[in-house]
């Protein structure tokens, strides 16, 4: 027996012709970058809302509503649902992880195909951002530190983000800046006059971010932007073991270059404090090294330690064309190397640097938390990344007003790559593709 809008699905290919489908391709905020590894889905039931805060999202747990026509988009962003059912407002929901939207497809058309339009597929920029279709959308709550070596705020406002969803903790807004203001090493730490989202100076990492897992947990992600060292002084033990406590509770990181303190440990100051499990995932050389020779070499993909990677290398290919497979160009001055050595059964290798005819250095790689014990039981996820953004047309300094400190130009390749890694952390843990 059918139930609801179940009864809706024709047996066209019993009557020899096509099946009823829904297609599209499914783009980050801004409307222009197709994203690998969405979940797109017809649902039976109503759609529920999403807890808040950080959750132990796994692939293996159902989709609100109960889908009865699925799809995971391809790596040039595409979808197509077979067998959907046909008729007026089909929902359809659009999501990955916290990212969502729900249309209503105002027609489904028996035995044909109802292709959809980019504006009704692409992950919303703010949570006013409806079109006509759209039901209902939501964000994930995102934690940004600036750093005074890296601009990854900036990368999330050229990958769409409105500005009214920017702001610090205590705003309603999704995405929150903080600066780590004792650290030395700060980027930018306020907001400029007339800015739509937040106002004034941001809230401190080192006191309201990290300062506990609690504060931790309210965000589903949190991103560390390099800070052009590991200012140990702003990071006790105390706050190591917050990160950690978050990220095993299912929260999400990623931390650019000298953030590997929250790895690592700290190499550079008393060199005593240091997370649990999280040392033995890599070795480091902790030397800052830049990469030498006649301008930055590219980085290489891993398509063989990294189930993702064949699919990271297709999509790079996608979004660069003329690109040549399985290489990330870098910017001049952007590619450090602080890892020698990567544990395979413990972490997921995305890129590499050839440093020679013989050695490879990891260059960004991801594990999944608990990192210890069973991999079945891990709910959250950190990503490590050695390729810096803050190079070119955005530069986070110390002292300077958001958004002056970011360019307007296109993505760069690592730019895009580095998209890629952000929007697969805020992804279920556990593959369903």
């Amino acid at each position: 027996a059918c139930e609801g809008i179940q009864c809706n699905i024709v047996a066209c290919q019993a009557m020899g012709m096509p099946s009823t489908t829904i297609s599209g391709k499914v783009y980050a905020p801004n409307g222009t970058l197709p994203l690998y590894g969405v979940e797109v889905y017809v649902p039976l039931h109503t759609v529920g809302d999403l807890p808040t805060g950080a959750v132990c999202s796994k692939c293996a747990d159902t989709p609100l509503g109960d889908p009865i026509a699925s799809d995971i988009t391809k790596e040039d962003g595409t979808f197509s649902l077979q067998n959907v059912p046909s008729g007026t407002d089909i929902p359809l929901v659009i999501v990955s992880g916290k990212w969502r939207r729900i249309i209503k497809v105002s027609t489904v058309a028996q035995c044909t195909n109802t292709a959809l339009s980019a504006a009704d597929t692409s992950l919303p920029k703010s949570m006013t951002d409806m079109t006509a279709n759209t039901v209902s959308v939501n964000m994930p709550k995102i934690a940004i530190s600036t750093g005074g070596a890296d601009a990854l705020e900036c990368l999330f406002r050229k990958l769409g983000i409105a500005d009214k969803e920017i702001g610090t903790k205590g705003g309603a807004q999704k995405f929150h800046l903080y600066a780590d203001v004792n650290s030395g090493g700060k980027g930018a730490d306020k907001f400029a006059a007339g800015f739509p989202g937040g106002t004034g100076d941001f809230a401190d990492s080192q006191t309201a971010l990290w300062d506990s897992a609690d504060d931790l947990k309210t965000y589903d992600a949190v991103i560390l932007s390099c800070e052009g060292g590991q200012f140990d002084g702003t990071k006790p033990q105390p706050a190591l073991n917050a990160m950690k406590a978050y990220a095993d509770f299912g929260g999400r990181v990623f931390a650019s270059h000298w953030h590997n303190i929250w790895i690592e440990g700290n190499t550079q100051g008393n060199k005593q404090n240091k997370p649990l499990v999280w040392p033995t995932i890599a070795s480091w050389n902790d030397s800052n090294t830049t990469f030498g020779g006649n301008g930055d070499p590219d980085d290489l993909i891993d398509e063989v330690s990294n189930p993702k990677g064949m699919s990271f290398a297709t999509w790079m290919q996608n979004v660069q064309p003329g690109s040549t497979r399985d290489h990330v160009a870098i910017l001049s001055g952007t590619g450090k190397n602080t890892v020698n050595s990567l544990d395979l059964t413990k972490a997921e290798q995305w890129t590499y640097w050839p440093q020679d005819a013989t050695t490879n250095r990891p260059q960004n790689f991801q594990f999944v938390t608990p990192n210890e014990g069973d991999a079945a039981n891990a709910c959250g996820k950190v990503v490590f990344s050695d390729m810096h953004v803050g190079a070119g047309d955005s530069k986070s300094e110390s002292g300077t007003a958001f958004p002056g400190s970011c360019g307007s130009s296109a993505l760069s390749a690592q730019e895009k790559a580095l998209a890629f890694m952000l929007f697969d952390l805020s992804s279920c843990v556990g593959a369903i593709f």
